[in-house]
């Protein structure tokens, strides 16, 4: 299902991306504000709570709270994934090996006890599709924490995440020799 939701993101953004370039042809590219993303999330999310600068709603199972400040041309999308001191060593020192090569434009941080996903960006130079794909970033890296620790994108070479999740896959073929 994650991966299901994953996809229609990607479709939405393909699309949208197809609508900038259009618009840029067109006119000049429209600045980001709190009334362009709420029409954005108003798109790929159901039951929207909150107010223009704050807004909380449910993707699968997660809950997003983005926040603007257009004073301070600010934009954050946060997930919350577990408390802080529910964290191991070695589960914190993946997450930051991720942060340097897996998590991408989504982050993971900690604050107030909780960690989070996080996608920070100006608020008035951001794109439609940079929204959207910094909101799949968010989601999908809060999802494979203990796991992938991965924004779903890709991963950026010269760090430790490719071999950590090679590790898991060489741990599943290797119970091949034992069936």
């Amino acid at each position: 299902m994650r991966y299901l939701f994953i996809a229609a993101l990607m479709v939405f953004t393909a699309q949208i991306a197809g609508a900038e370039d259009k618009g840029k042809q067109e006119s000049v590219e429209q600045t980001m504000n709190n009334q362009r993303l709420q029409t954005l999330i108003d798109r790929v999310a159901e039951k929207v709570s909150g107010r223009p600068g704050f807004w909380e709603f449910t993707l699968q199972e997660y809950r997003v709270t983005v926040i603007t400040d257009e004073r301070a041309d600010r934009m954050r999308i946060i997930v919350p994934v577990a408390k802080a001191g529910d964290i191991d060593s070695e589960k914190m020192k993946r997450l930051m090996q991720a942060n340097f090569d897996s998590a991408l434009d989504a982050r993971y941080s900690i604050a107030k006890g909780i960690l989070w996903s996080a996608f920070i960006h100006p608020l008035s130079e951001l794109s439609d599709h940079q929204f959207i794909d910094g909101l799949a970033q968010t989601v999908n890296l809060a999802g494979t924490f203990g796991t992938s620790y991965s924004s779903g994108a890709l991963i950026f070479g010269g760090g430790d995440s490719k071999q950590e999740q090679n590790k898991h896959y060489r741990e599943i073929i290797e119970r091949e020799g034992a069936i």
